[in-house]
C-alpha cells in the first residue's frame, strides 16, 4: 500500500519533531508532559504542518494507551460512542486516549457527549484546530483542556526535513536527487512554515522525474511546486483578522514597510475589499485630525483600486498605506466620539436645551422652543458663548486637541476668539 512521503518520514521522537521549540525544548512543557506520562486533555491550535498530530501520537505512545484518531470534518457521534465503548474493556484497559483533529467542526452536542468521560479520567482528548479554540470550541469542554499554540515554522527550521525528505524518497525509490543551488532553500521557505507541503513538494518533484535514475531538481520546478503554498490565509477564519489587526497597528505605529507586507498578504490571497475598507478606516482613526486631507486621498486611492483591479490596484493602495504610515497621527475624533457614545449609551443624555430645540413649525414659539436662541453667525469671529449640551452634562468635555501641529493650531486659533484656554490633556 502506498504511504505518503510526509506520513513516511513522521518523527517518532519529541527531538525529531521540527520547530516548537517553546513546547518541546529541553525544557519544554509538552516534553515534561510526554515525561511524566500523565496526559491531561489539550487542545493543539496551530496552522497546518506544524506538527499537532506527531506530538499528539508520541504522546499517546508515552502512556501505554489505546489511541484513536478522529477527524471531526467526517466523523459522526456514533464514532464517538464506539471509541467510548471500549472504555473498561480489554480492548482499552488503561484508558482511552482520542486525537481529535478538526474538532471545530464538531457542533455542541458532540462536543458535550465527550465531557462525561473526559471528567472521569476514562478518556482524554487531544484535539486539534487551526482556528483560534476560543471561538470555535464550547467553553465547557475548553474550560477542561488546556491550550497549546503551535507556531509555523522557519525556513531554517523546515530545512532539515526538506533534506531529510530528498534523502528518504531517494532510498524509498532507489534514485539519487541532486539540485541546483537553493532549491531546498527555496522550499522551505515557500511552504509559509507547513512541514507538510514542504515535503509533499519534494514528493511531486521525484515523481515529476519518475523512470529516471537520477532525479535534478531545478529552481523553475521548485517554484512551480511551491507557487502560493504560503498563502495562509482564510476570509472567514482567524488568520484574516490577525493580518488586518497587523495591517493597521503596523500603519499606526508609522512603519510603511510592515504596512507594505500586510498589504501584500492581503492583496496576493485575492482580497481587495478588505485593506481598502481598512485604510479608510485607519485614515479617520489613526491619522485624522493631524491630517485631515488624507481621507479624501486616501478614498481617491480606493476608487483607483476598485476601478483598477487587481493586480494594478497594487499601486494606488500601495500610496495610501505609505501615505498614512508616514502621516501624523492623532486618535482624537475615535476617543472624542467614543467617550459620547459611552455616555448616551449610559443613559447620561437630559433634555436638549430649549434654545436648540426645532422652530420651524407653528406652536413651537408658544411652547418656548428656540427662545433665547443666538444666532453664531451675527457675531465677531461667527462665535457667541451659550449652552449646547443638556443641563446634565454641562460643560462636559469629549474633544481634546491632539499634540500634532494641525490640532494645535485650532487651538490656539480658538482660545484667541473665545478668550479661554482650551483643554489638551490626553
Amino acid at each position: 500500500m502506498y504511504q505518503p512521503l510526509a506520513d513516511a518520514i513522521r518523527p517518532a521522537e519529541l527531538d525529531e519533531v521540527a520547530g516548537q521549540r517553546h513546547l518541546l525544548g529541553p525544557n519544554g512543557i509538552l516534553r515534561r508532559i510526554a515525561e511524566s506520562g500523565n496526559i491531561p486533555n489539550m487542545v493543539f491550535f496551530g496552522p497546518s504542518g506544524t506538527g499537532k498530530t506527531t506530538v499528539a501520537g508520541i504522546l499517546a505512545r508515552s502512556t501505554g494507551r489505546t489511541l484513536h484518531k478522529l477527524n471531526a470534518t467526517s466523523a459522526s457521534l456514533s464514532d464517538v460512542r464506539d471509541i467510548i465503548g471500549d472504555l473498561d474493556t480489554l480492548l482499552a484497559p488503561n484508558g482511552v486516549l482520542l486525537y481529535l483533529d478538526e474538532i471545530q467542526y464538531f457542533n455542541k452536542k458532540q462536543q458535550q457527549s465527550l465531557l462525561e468521560f473526559m471528567e472521569n479520567g476514562k478518556l482524554t482528548l487531544i484535539a486539534s484546530t487551526t482556528e483560534n479554540p476560543y471561538f470555535y470550541i464550547y467553553n465547557a469542554l475548553l474550560s477542561r483542556s488546556t491550550v497549546f499554540e503551535f507556531k509555523p515554522l522557519t525556513k531554517e527550521e523546515v530545512l532539515p526535513a526538506v533534506l531529510r525528505a530528498i534523502r528518504l524518497a531517494g532510498e524509498r525509490d532507489g534514485r539519487q536527487a541532486t539540485w541546483e543551488e537553493g532549491v531546498p532553500e527555496l522550499l522551505a521557505e515557500a511552504c509559509g512554515g507547513d512541514v507538510r507541503k514542504a515535503v509533499n513538494a519534494v514528493e511531486l518533484l521525484f515523481r515529476a522525474d519518475a523512470g529516471k535514475d537520477m532525479v535534478r531538481f531545478t529552481l523553475e520546478d521548485a517554484l512551480l511546486v511551491a507557487q502560493h503554498s504560503a498563502a495562509r490565509y482564510d476570509r472567514d477564519g482567524d488568520s484574516h483578522y490577525n493580518i488586518l489587526s497587523a495591517f493597521q497597528k503596523s500603519i499606526r505605529g508609522s512603519d510603511a514597510d510592515a504596512g507594505l507586507h500586510y498589504l501584500a498578504r492581503l492583496l496576493e490571497a485575492g482580497d481587495l475589499i478588505s485593506p481598502c475598507r481598512r485604510l479608510l478606516v485607519i485614515a479617520a482613526e489613526d491619522v485624522g485630525l493631524a491630517f485631515p486631507q488624507a481621507i479624501s486621498i486616501v478614498k481617491a486611492c480606493v476608487d483607483a483600486a476598485y476601478q483598477l483591479g487587481l493586480p494594478e490596484a497594487r499601486i494606488p493602495l500601495a500610496e495610501a498605506v505609505i501615505l498614512l504610515a508616514t502621516a501624523p497621527k492623532s486618535n482624537s475624533a475615535i476617543c472624542a466620539i467614543d467617550e459620547a457614545l459611552e455616555d448616551v449609551r449610559a443613559g447620561r443624555s437630559g433634555e436638549i436645551p430649549s434654545n436648540l430645540l426645532d422652530t420651524h413649525y407653528s406652536g413651537a414659539k408658544s411652547l418656548g422652543y428656540g427662545k433665547g436662541y443666538q444666532y453664531a453667525h451675527n457675531f465677531p469671529h461667527h462665535y457667541v458663548k451659550q449652552q449646547y449640551l443638556p443641563d446634565t452634562l454641562k460643560g462636559k468635555r469629549y474633544y481634546r486637541f491632539g499634540d500634532n501641529k494641525t490640532e494645535q493650531l485650532s487651538r490656539r486659533y480658538w482660545e484667541e476668539i473665545k478668550g479661554t484656554p482650551e483643554p489638551s490633556e490626553k
